[in-house]
């Protein structure tokens, strides 16, 4: 049993270092240079009312999960089917798919959390983020989190495609549809009919957009009705002092601006991370039955 258990352990280490030489000589890191490319043009073109009125912070923070989830799902849906061939020998020789798993996850997860950094950074130069986050002090910190959860989310979206298929092209084939779903039914963009609600649930790009939202207390932003009711006022539009004023706006239960609503989000990310793992796990077990 101590034996099994040194075994994949060893062959996770043996895999993540090979994870590592692959991304140094096949140069993964342009893969970083991309992320600071489409950050740069998402920066540019989501607006200046972003964090500062309610609808275009909706909308530009919807354009951020688009980038996240289209970083993350290109980072690794090509990774497994790939190598197939190469699985199902070892696999036959002592692989364990567990440990072949666990070391592209931990590789993914530290690539995930630079671009999660490098999106915060470049929003945080380009953008005024909020004063405060929900929980901390520096908000940029909670998007991070966030951000990072959402690209690794949609990473393991991608891991699990490049094991369930069985080459690149058809994993290329696929992807377009997994970004499709996770975007219609994001349930922001596109009103959803009334028997389709719970379906945003099912989403990584439901919960990263109520995580951003959220620490950014979406429902304390005033909206462009609220601000022109602030202007007939003659109070010269200011932000902080529509409520002062009396005014009130719709408060939206999705984006409830507690910690406990935060956690709540990010927790679901990480089940989705899960959950999709598991699926890709079973998957390449069954790779000996491949009849290619």
């Amino acid at each position: 049993m101590n034996e099994t258990r040194v075994g994949r352990v060893g062959q996770t280490g043996i895999y993540f270092g090979k994870c590592c030489r692959t991304f140094v000589n096949e140069k993964g890191w342009k893969s970083l240079i991309s992320t600071v490319i489409i950050s740069v043009i998402l920066a540019w073109v989501i607006g200046d009312n972003t964090f500062s009125v309610n609808e275009p912070t909706k909308t530009g923070v919807f354009a951020m999960i688009c980038g996240c989830i289209w970083i993350g799902m290109f980072n690794s849906v090509q990774l497994i089917c790939r190598e197939r061939d190469i699985i199902k020998r070892e696999h036959r020789t002592g692989l364990h798919i567990t440990s072949y798993m666990s070391a592209h996850l931990l590789f993914q997860l530290l690539l995930c959390m630079a671009e999660g950094m490098i999106i915060t950074i470049v929003f945080s130069i380009f953008r005024d983020f909020p004063s405060s986050g929900i929980m901390l002090e520096w908000i940029g910190m909670e998007f991070f989190i966030s951000f990072t959860l959402v690209i690794f989310s949609s990473d393991t979206i991608g891991l699990m495609i490049s094991s369930i298929v069985k080459t690149e092209n058809a994993a290329m084939t696929v992807m377009p549809f997994a970004l499709i779903i996770e975007l219609v039914l994001a349930g922001l963009m596109f009103p959803l009919p009334e028997n389709a609600q719970l379906l945003p649930n099912f989403t990584v790009s439901s919960w990263g957009l109520k995580a951003v939202c959220t620490s950014a207390d979406i429902n304390e932003i005033p909206t462009w009705d609220t601000l022109s009711k602030l202007k007939e006022a003659a109070v010269g539009g200011s932000v902080s002092s529509w409520k002062d004023l009396g005014l009130t706006q719709e408060y939206d239960i999705a984006y409830d601006g507690t910690t406990q609503h935060l956690l709540s989000c990010w927790l679901m990310l990480i089940l989705h991370s899960a959950a999709y793992t598991i699926i890709g796990t079973i998957s390449l077990e069954l790779v000996d039955h491949d009849k290619r």
